[in-house]
């Protein structure tokens, strides 16, 4: 028994919508909700797993989308990095206000920082926080795997264009902080097929 993961891609922007939940206890985390709540409740159901928090990795409104309702569906509390937290309530933040929708997010239940550790019954998942795509940019690593939002793809690294963006900071996080891991680490990303550590480290053309 250890992690079980659940994929889901949602939005019109195909974003991986993750459920990680510890087989033994069926405790479990959505992360990056970003849209179609009932698809994800669904599968939160279907997996007969018990949802104790929502994580968003960044505050774009693809990966936040559906926290208001899966937060009413599971009353369970939503966690982001400090900084990216005021992106919750902020349609022009978030970038959906250009998108012509208007998220409003519930804010923030627990702000996250570099080093916590979220507990998902016995497993236990530490943030790293990866800023560069938005300044409170975070992976969770845990359990031989990272969930990496979008720092980090196959072949790809995160956007750093939008408000708040730094392709430095992104890129000195990536080999600070994600490189150093071992090379057999999964990585699932915000956007794409899963891939490792090892494989970024020699394949992706950005680093």
């Amino acid at each position: 028994m250890g992690l079980l993961v659940h994929r889901l891609v949602v939005s019109p922007f195909e974003t991986n919508c993750y459920i990680a939940a510890d087989e033994s206890t069926r405790n479990a985390l959505i992360i990056d909700p970003g849209d179609e709540a009932h698809l994800i409740s669904d599968a939160a159901y279907g997996l007969d797993v018990n949802v104790i928090g929502i994580v968003n990795t960044h505050g774009h409104a693809d990966h936040i989308g559906s926290n208001a309702a899966l937060k009413g569906e599971f009353d369970c509390p939503i966690m982001i990095h400090e900084s990216d937290a005021p992106m919750l309530t902020d349609p022009q933040a978030n970038l959906s206000a250009s998108l012509g929708s208007g998220i409003i997010s519930c804010p923030a239940d627990r702000l996250l920082k570099e080093g916590d550790e979220i507990a998902v019954g016995g497993l236990t998942f530490r943030v790293i926080h990866t800023p560069g795509h938005t300044p409170g940019g975070i992976c969770l690593l845990g359990e031989g795997v990272l969930f990496s939002g979008d720092t980090l793809f196959m072949d790809g690294v995160g956007r750093t264009d939008f408000p708040g963006g730094s392709q430095k900071q992104l890129l000195d996080s990536i080999r600070d902080k994600l490189l150093v891991l071992p090379d057999d680490t999964i990585i699932y990303p915000g956007h794409g097929p899963e891939t490792t550590i090892g494989r970024e480290k020699i394949e992706n053309p950005w680093l």
